[in-house]
């Protein structure tokens, strides 16, 4: 059964692959890349984002109402996938974001190309997998119970977030196991990370900016800091009292950071 469109939101077409979109605001362009959950979960946040700048906010192919994904496996691809993205709306020095599984995409992005992006926010980015082979940094989301997870995810869980069995409405319980199913699609194996995109993250060389919540369960903050030692000129900022979700905990906080680095990021791009 398909899944409805939600009222925010509109289908953009992509390489013909539909995908659904939030686009609100005037201001700074900001192209935000989903956690990979439901893109609900993470509406206030976009929606202080939208009181300073423009947001376009995409659901990824396999994710909520968008179509499926064709022959696009790995963020990888997504990567060139909103890249023709950009092209097609015709951004121009454009903040890309992205949150944990969208945060990486965020990263594969700038290692391609900086001609349109004006800056980088990498929030509790996933992608990358230091350490020795034995190592494992990123926590097994698949494999842990639903309530564990939601304490790893959050610093204080939202009532029931881990209950699927607590939700009521048929189309909402689509979506979460959908995003399910399409993390695992792109990030099954190798798990969670791509093995080339620590080696390439020198040629990022757009300013980035990278959020971290504090109790990340997912991926530690000493993960996050060598992510960002990995970038030139990468400044990393803890943010307190969050998990692997510091944007949906603290949604007023976290967009005014990016929108005043937005600010700030652009107008150095425009004087460059």
């Amino acid at each position: 059964m398909a899944i409805a469109l939600h009222n925010d939101c509109q289908f953009l077409h992509v390489n013909g692959v539909a995908i659904e979109t939030l686009m609100e605001g005037e201001g700074p362009q900001i192209l935000f890349l989903q956690s990979g959950s439901w893109l609900v979960d993470e509406f206030p946040f976009l929606h202080e984002l939208a009181r300073n700048c423009r947001v376009i906010a995409p659901v990824h192919p396999g994710f909520g109402a968008s179509g499926e994904p064709g022959g696009m496996t790995r963020p990888d691809d997504l990567a060139y996938f909103y890249l023709d993205l950009i092209d097609q709306l015709e951004l121009d020095r454009v903040i890309v974001a992205g949150a944990s599984f969208g945060g990486w995409v965020a990263a594969e992005m700038a290692t391609k190309t900086v001609e349109k992006i004006a800056g980088v926010v990498l929030i509790d980015a996933l992608g990358i997998r230091p350490g020795d082979p034995t190592s494992r940094p990123i926590c097994d989301i698949f494999g842990t119970k639903d309530d564990v997870l939601a304490e790893s995810l959050y610093e204080s869980p939202p009532a029931d977030v881990g209950n699927l069995r607590a939700i009521e409405d048929d189309d909402e319980l689509r979506r979460r196991l959908r995003a399910r199913d399409g993390l695992a699609w792109y990030c099954w194996q190798p798990y969670m990370h791509n093995p080339r995109l620590q080696d390439r993250l020198h040629r990022i060389k757009a300013p980035t900016l990278m959020l971290w919540g504090d109790s990340d369960g997912i991926a530690s903050p000493d993960y996050g800091r060598i992510y960002a030692d990995a970038i030139p000129g990468a400044r990393f900022e803890i943010i307190a009292d969050a998990g692997h979700l510091p944007h949906v905990e603290h949604s007023a906080a976290v967009a005014n950071r990016i929108c005043a680095f937005a600010r700030d990021t652009r107008g150095i791009s425009k004087t460059a």
